[in-house]
Formats: C-alpha cells, structure tokens, sequence
C-alpha cells in the first residue's frame, strides 16, 4: 500500500474522532441533533464541490444509475445515521469509548463482509489471524469501556 495512501487513511480515522467531539459540542450548544446534523451534511457537500475540480465530477447517464442494487442507495442513510449517533452519543460517552466502539464494530462487520464478499467487496476469508484480530479489538473496547 502506498505510503500517502496510509496517511491519508490514517488522517481520515483522526478527523472522525475529533469530528465527533466538535459535533457533540455544537448539539451540546444548540441542543438540537438533527440541527447539527443537517448542519455537518450541508459542510459535507461543500467539501465535495470543492474537491470536484480534483477528482473530477461528471454526471452518469440513467443507464449507469439503473446498475446500482437497491442497497447501494443507502450508504448516505447510513452515513447520516452515523452522524446523528456521533452528535448524541460521542459526548455522553466520551471520545475513546466512541470510537472504541464504532472502530470495532466496523472492523468486525468489515471482516464479515470480506469473508462473504458482501455489498460488493472481494471475496478475503476470515482466517484466525483476522478473528483473532477482531476478538483482541472487541477486549480492546471492553476495557477502554469499563474504566
């Protein structure tokens, strides 16, 4: 994997957690999720527009947009359901215990979908290093919880 790659991953993992404590503090502010909420979403596209120029943006003809699975459609529900648990709850139970779970609850559903080749990954299978990996993770938030 390329380094800059890595980087930019590693930054992106960053920017999440400390996304969700300025989230908790404007809801915390405002008092208002779905305010915050459709707040972060309209910052969003205005990071997308801004990167348009540098990844390209291009519209897709109907045939293309028929391609997708129904499931696809929901990655923006799933995103803002994200956004919405992380402007209630990352406050109430602080920065590591927020990340701790939603990092391993990822990474155990990222295993899963590898293993399965799901929503559209390819095919790893979920050899012991990877369980083990996920078991090691899940005690990694049990206590980081329970402190």
């Amino acid at each position: 994997m390329p380094a800059l790659i890595a980087l930019i991953a590693i930054l992106a993992g960053a920017l999440n957690t400390v996304q969700a404590g300025a989230n908790a503090t404007l809801n915390k502010a405002l008092g208002q999720p779905v305010l915050v909420a459709l707040t972060v979403s309209v910052a969003n596209a205005v990071v997308y527009l801004a990167a348009a120029p540098f990844v390209g943006l291009g519209w897709p003809g109907a045939g293309r947009l028929a391609q997708a699975p129904w499931w696809a459609w929901l990655g923006g529900a799933m995103g803002g359901a994200y956004v919405l648990a992380m402007t209630v709850f990352a406050g109430r139970l602080g920065a590591a215990t927020f990340a701790g779970f939603t990092v391993t609850a990822g990474l155990v559903t990222s295993v899963l979908l590898d293993h399965f080749g799901w929503v559209g990954f390819a095919q790893h299978p979920a050899g012991s290093g990877r369980i083990l990996g996920c078991g090691l993770m899940i005690a990694g938030v049990a206590l980081i919880a329970l402190n």
